[in-house]
This record gives structure tokens, C-alpha cells and sequence, in this order.
């Protein structure tokens, strides 16, 4: 059976056929592929056929990018209208009601409204950036009321039930190097056109930040490689800031606005472009980073807060002509906000990124993969599975001098790793040992040691020895 008949066949209600053909149909649109998958689906007979112009007129009509004079319609037409739209949601606590904006559209904060009948029906409308399909209506102003727009109907990008145990339960009818295949295609590659295993472990090591809670990664590559892909596109419970001016505000929690930052609004944050980002009030924000990233905990001013969001560094990384950094001091290229070794030292792990190829044609996916939407929940879902934890640390002999942040983030990767590539495992008897060691265990520690070996270059006081993490 080819992977192709084995995931549709496996799974049948979450797969869909991807092709780069039929993407055609969003160019000049900017839409994350995890919309792009609903509406694919959405439009796709049971036979792979894609009824282009049905889904081409479902664009023109109700992506909200394409709705820049909503408000005057909502006013003068006085009749509803149903969007494909991101919204945020913020609950306002002076007035008990729930506001909601929609950037792409020009709405408001404080233009907009969800009925507490619709906030009852959904969950996910009560904080945060959700996608959907929306209907509005405009509430005409009478007496001291003045007029908002109304969300009277939602429906979520949620088309399925996300069962864990299912999921993982189909994993022992996949090979590791099919999973793994299978893994890259869902991440919308074609994991043909990679040319090791390695190299593909080395891929999908970018969702180790979408798995594992608090977890802190960096990766530096070449131009090309596809890193702002992965992290903007795959998931919605994630955020990418690319250049301009990051602040305490922005980052962590505003206080003249009483809100929080990004690192409160999401599972993962990801700094791209890292070498252009700006840092306001360096040193006081790098200090409050310094306590989130090792404890998951901040203090600004009066008010404190915790998230389990994982911060990912990316960067640009000059290359010789074999492909090799120019420089092997890698922290060289960042920008000084980073160059601080206790800093540094609160990342957990380094990607290599020059050792992935460049985007080309053959990369892309031409074949069944889960449905980006279904796969985004099922990497958000690993995140509170806590028992793969502990299920590494049965499998490893920890010496007891080992030091704690070496451990830490040895342990968080090799759980990541465990999560992605044997998600079936329910004790630490059900793991194939030699292949944990291996795949999970061996790139942990790989991982660590470049930050270990990086950071001795910077300050000679910090050893680039790692702990001798075994298994047991």
C-alpha cells in the first residue's frame, strides 16, 4: 500500500488531497493554510475533484479582506453579512461584555459586540484570535444607546472532533519513516524532495515549539529554507513578529492598557528576521524575559502573569560556499539584545538550519496530508499531554550533579520528540528503546550542546560541558 492509499485510507474524515494546482485558486489572497485546507475540503467531491469557481466565489464574497467598506454596508443596507474573518476577542471587565475586532475588515474593538447567546454556544469566543465564519448585523442607535455591530452567528474552523486517542491510536499502522513522511506532508512538503532521514528529523524538529509547553528554540538558516512558512502558516495558536520594534508592552503585558502581551495570547511566539526586530527599554525587558523564559512567570509593575507560550528565535545565517557558517561564532549575527550568556542560556535548544534545503519545486506537497486545521489542533492537544514527561524521564539516568537547566531543556526536547514521533506510547515499557535513544534522546542533547558551545564562545566562565544523560 502506498502512503498515499495509507493515509486516506487511515484517515479518512481528516486527509485531503493536496496539490499545488489547486492553490491556484487563492493566488492574490493572503490565507493561512490551515483556511485553505477548510475550504479546499469544504469544495472538494469525494472524488478529488475541486469545484473552482464555487470556491472562487465564496472568496470574492466573504473574505473579509475584500469587505474594506463593511461598516457603511452594515449601516446603509441594514441587512446581515457573513465573512471569513480572523477576530480577536478581548472581554471587556468594566462593562461585562465581550468586544471583538476584525483587523482585515477595519472593525473596531469598540465597534463590536458578541451576544452573550452566541458567547454560550462557543468556548472559543470568550479570549484570543479565533477564525471562523462570521454573520453581523449592525444594531441601529436609539435613545443614549449608540449603535455596534453584532457577531450573530459563528462557525468555527473546527470541523472535526479532536480525539487524541484516535490520532495516536493510528500511529502503529505507519512505519517511523512513513510517520515521519507523513509528518512532513502535513506540514505541507513533499518529503520526497529531502535527501536524508536526518534531514527530515531535522525538518519537523521545527514543531517541537508546537507540541511541548514553555519550550524556548532558536534556529538560524539561509534565506529560503522555509522558516516563517512553518511558523505562519501551520497553526493558529501561534504568532510571528517580523521586524519593527518588540516592547515589554507588545511582548509581556501593556499597563496603560491594562492587557496582555503576545506571550499571553499564544502557545508559541516566534521572532523572525531576528537581526532587524528592535528592542525598546532593552535592559528591562531583557530581564523580564530572562525570568519568563526560565520560570514561565513575569512581574510587570503590579501585575503578574504566567503563560506556557514557547519563544522561537529565527534568523538569517551567512554561509561559505560548502554551506557552512562563515563565522562559527553563530550568536554573532544577533541582534544585542541577545548577546547576554544568561540570556542565551534560557534556550533550551539550536537548529541548525543550514543543513535544510532550499525551497524548490519538488518540496512541494503533491499528495494526501492531514488537513492543516486538524493537524494544528492535534499539535495543540499534545501540549497537555503531560504523561510523555514523565514517560522520558523513567527512560533516562540523570546524575545527580547534572545541572538543572541542562536538564530541563535536555528532558523538553526528548518529550517533544517523543510527542511528534511516537505518540502511541503509553509507558515507558511500550518505547522502543534503541529508536528513543536515537531519535529523541540524541538530538536533545545535540541540541543543548550548541547552545552549551555557543555560549562558552561568548563568555569563557560558562562550560560547554553537557551532563551525562543516559538511559537507564
Amino acid at each position: 500500500m502506498t502512503l498515499d492509499d495509507k493515509i486516506k485510507t487511515v484517515f479518512s474524515e481528516e486527509s485531503v488531497y493536496k496539490n499545488p494546482d489547486k492553490y491556484g485558486v487563492f493566488a492574490g489572497y493572503i490565507i493561512p493554510s490551515f483556511v485553505k485546507d477548510w475550504l479546499i475540503k469544504r469544495y472538494t467531491d469525494e472524488n478529488d475533484e475541486l469545484d473552482e469557481y464555487g470556491l472562487k466565489q465564496f472568496i470574492h464574497n466573504n473574505l473579509a479582506t475584500n469587505k474594506k467598506h463593511i461598516k457603511g454596508t452594515l449601516i446603509t443596507d441594514n441587512k446581515e453579512v457573513t465573512l471569513l474573518a480572523r477576530i480577536n476577542v478581548e472581554p471587556d471587565v468594566k462593562t461585562g461584555k465581550l468586544k471583538f475586532s476584525v483587523p482585515d475588515a477595519g472593525l473596531k474593538m469598540n465597534e463590536c459586540e458578541i451576544p452573550e447567546y452566541v458567547a454560550r454556544e462557543h468556548p472559543e469566543l470568550k479570549g484570543g484570535e479565533v477564525w471562523g465564519i462570521i454573520t453581523l448585523d449592525y444594531l441601529i442607535p436609539s435613545g443614549n444607546e449608540k449603535g455596534v455591530i453584532l457577531l450573530e452567528r459563528f462557525k468555527s474552523f473546527k470541523p472535526y472532533i479532536v480525539d487524541f486517542e484516535y490520532f495516536s491510536s493510528k500511529r502503529e499502522q505507519f512505519t517511523l519513516f512513513e510517520w515521519v513522511d507523513f509528518i512532513i506532508r502535513s506540514m505541507e512538503y513533499n518529503p520526497d524532495g529531502f535527501d536524508s532521514f536526518t534531514q527530515k528529523l531535522l525538518f519537523i524538529s521545527r514543531l517541537l515549539v508546537f507540541v511541548e509547553p514553555n519550550l524556548n528554540m532558536m534556529e538560524l538558516a539561509p534565506k529560503g529554507t522555509g522558516k516563517s512558512y512553518v511558523f505562519s502558516n501551520l497553526s493558529k495558536y501561534g504568532w510571528v513578529v517580523s521586524g519593527g520594534t518588540v516592547s515589554r508592552a507588545k511582548l509581556l503585558y501593556d499597563i496603560a492598557r491594562e492587557s496582555p502581551g503576545l506571550i499571553q495570547q499564544y502557545q508559541f511566539l516566534a521572532l523572525d528576521e531576528i537581526e532587524t526586530i528592535k528592542f525598546a527599554d532593552e535592559n528591562e525587558l531583557r530581564g523580564a524575559l530572562k525570568n519568563y523564559l526560565e520560570s514561565g512567570s513575569f512581574t510587570v509593575a503590579k501585575f503578574k502573569g504566567d503563560s506556557n507560550c514557547g519563544l522561537m528565535v529565527l534568523g538569517n545565517l551567512p554561509l561559505d560556499e560548502d554551506r557552512k557558517p562563515l563565522n562559527k561564532q553563530y550568536f554573532a549575527s544577533l541582534h544585542k539584545f541577545f548577546k547576554d550568556p544568561a540570556l542565551l542560556d534560557r534556550f533550551h535548544g539550536f537548529i541548525e538550519g543550514w543543513y535544510l534545503p532550499r525551497m524548490r519545486e519538488e518540496l512541494k506537497i503533491n499528495g494526501y496530508g492531514l488537513n492543516v486545521e486538524y493537524f494544528s489542533e492535534i499539535l495543540s492537544e499534545m501540549r497537555r499531554k503531560s504523561q510523555f514527561e514523565f514517560i522520558v524521564r523513567q527512560l533516562l539516568d540523570i546524575p545527580p550533579d547534572a545541572d538543572t537547566r541542562d536538564t530541563k531543556a535536555i528532558v523538553k526536547i526528548a518529550t517533544a520528540y517523543l510527542k511528534l514521533l511516537f505518540p502511541n506510547v503509553k509507558s515507558a515499557e511500550d518505547v522502543d528503546r534503541e529508536e528513543f535513544e536515537e531519535f529523541c534522546l540524541e538530538p536533545a542533547m545535540n541540541m543543548r550542546g550548541i547552545i552549551k558551545h555557543q555560549i562558552s564562545l561568548i563568555d569563557q566562565e560558562f562550560t560547554d560541558q553537557l551532563p551525562d544523560i543516559k538511559m537507564r
